[in-house]
C-alpha cells in the first residue's frame, strides 16, 4: 500500500517499480519519471558479469531514450538499505525526490539527490 501523501503520479511509480520486482522475481523494482513525464520501470540485474541496481537501470533507460532528466523516482526493496542515488544525481541534478520502501510498496522514506 502507498502513502496517502503521494501525488497520483508518484503513486503510479509505485505501482510500476512493484509491478516490474514481483513479476521478474529480482531482488529490487524501480521506477522513474522524467522531466516529459514518461515513465520507466526495471528491476535489478544480478548477473556474474553485470550487477546493476533497479534504479540505475531505470537511469539508463531515461538517457537511451533522450530523456533530458528526472522528475521522482521510487525504489522498492526487500533489504533496509537506502537507495544507491549517484547515478540519479549525474543525470538529473540535485532535489529529485526518491521514495525507498519495501517489496510490497510500502514506502519507509522520501530521500532525495
Amino acid at each position: 500500500m502507498t502513502d496517502p501523501e503521494l501525488s497520483a503520479e508518484d503513486a503510479k511509480l509505485v505501482t510500476l517499480a512493484r509491478a516490474t520486482r514481483a513479476r521478474t522475481g529480482a531482488a529490487e523494482g524501480a521506477a522513474v519519471r522524467d522531466l516529459d513525464g514518461r515513465t520507466y520501470a526495471a528491476a535489478s540485474v544480478a548477473l556474474e558479469s553485470l550487477s546493476l541496481s533497479a534504479l540505475e537501470v531505470c537511469v539508463a533507460m531515461a538517457i537511451a531514450s533522450g530523456s533530458r532528466g528526472l522528475e521522482a523516482a521510487v525504489a522498492l526493496s526487500a533489504t533496509d538499505a537506502a537507495p544507491e542515488l549517484a547515478a540519479v544525481r549525474e543525470f538529473a541534478g540535485t532535489g529529485v525526490p526518491v521514495h525507498a520502501g519495501d517489496p510490497r510498496g510500502t514506502l519507509s522514506a522520501t530521500l532525495h539527490t
